[in-house]
């Protein structure tokens, strides 16, 4: 890992992005979903500027957070469901 690079873990897999990319980005770089509406529909960032709401995750186990708004950090955990 260099230092230009943080390991996320997402859904319990460790991954390697960009230190400096929103969660995100860092899940739309790695073609990872975000969570499912309570119908079953694929959400996803649709704004980038914490407006939607589309992006909610869990990160280091805080619920409802929204990824566009948080910066990577090594280490750092998301759950997506």
């Amino acid at each position: 890992m260099t230092a230009r690079e943080a390991r996320l873990i997402v859904d319990g897999v460790i991954r390697r992005v960009p230190a400096s990319i929103t969660v995100a980005a860092a899940l739309l770089s790695l073609d990872l979903p975000f969570r499912r509406s309570v119908s079953g529909q694929q959400r996803a960032a649709l704004c980038g500027m914490g407006v939607c709401f589309e992006c909610r995750v869990r990160i280091d186990g805080v619920a409802q957070q929204r990824a566009c708004q948080v910066t990577v950090r090594d280490g750092m955990t998301v759950d997506s469901e």
